[in-house]
C-alpha cells in the first residue's frame, strides 16, 4: 500500500456503496486502522491515521441515508477510537460472544455427523473443553 491509498480506497467504497445503493459495507477487523490514536513519527502509522480519519469523514456523511448500513466487526473493541463508536457512526453494538462449552460441544457434535462420525468420544468432549476462547473454525478444520 502506498501513503494516500488507504484513504482513497474508503473513499472509492463509500462512492461505490452510494452509486449501487441500497448497500451494505462491511469492515472486518476494523481495529486495523481504527485504533485509538496517538502521536508517532513512523509513516505507516501516519498512514493508518490518514485511513482512519477518511473513515469517520465518511462516516459522518453517511448517518443520513438509510439506503447505506455501515458494520464493522472486530474482536478488539477495547482498542478502538471512541471517536469511531460516536453517535451516527458506528454507534450501536452487538455482541457475539464465543459459545459455552456445552454449545460448542453440541456444535462439534453436529461436525462429526456432517463428517459420517457416529458420536463425539469422551476424549473429543475433553479436548474442546480446553477450547475457549477460539473461534469454532479451528475444530471445524478436524473434519
Amino acid at each position: 500500500m502506498f501513503i494516500g491509498d488507504g484513504a482513497k480506497r474508503v473513499r472509492d467504497a463509500f462512492l461505490l456503496a452510494k452509486e449501487k445503493s441500497p448497500s451494505i459495507i462491511f469492515i472486518d477487523e476494523i481495529d486495523a486502522i481504527g485504533t485509538k490514536r496517538f502521536d508517532s513519527e513512523l509513516s505507516g502509522d501516519r498512514e493508518v491515521q490518514r485511513t482512519m480519519l477518511e473513515m469517520l469523514n465518511q462516516l459522518d456523511g453517511f448517518s443520513s441515508d438509510d439506503r447505506i448500513k455501515v458494520i464493522a466487526a472486530t474482536y478488539r473493541a477495547d482498542i478502538l477510537d471512541p471517536a469511531l463508536m460516536r453517535s451516527g457512526r458506528l454507534d450501536r453494538k452487538i455482541e457475539f460472544p464465543h459459545p459455552s462449552e456445552e454449545a460448542r460441544t453440541r456444535i462439534l457434535q453436529a461436525f462429526c455427523v456432517e463428517a459420517g462420525m457416529l458420536a463425539l468420544s469422551r476424549d473429543a468432549t475433553e479436548v474442546l473443553s480446553h477450547t475457549y476462547p477460539v473461534s469454532l473454525s479451528i475444530p471445524r478444520q478436524m473434519f
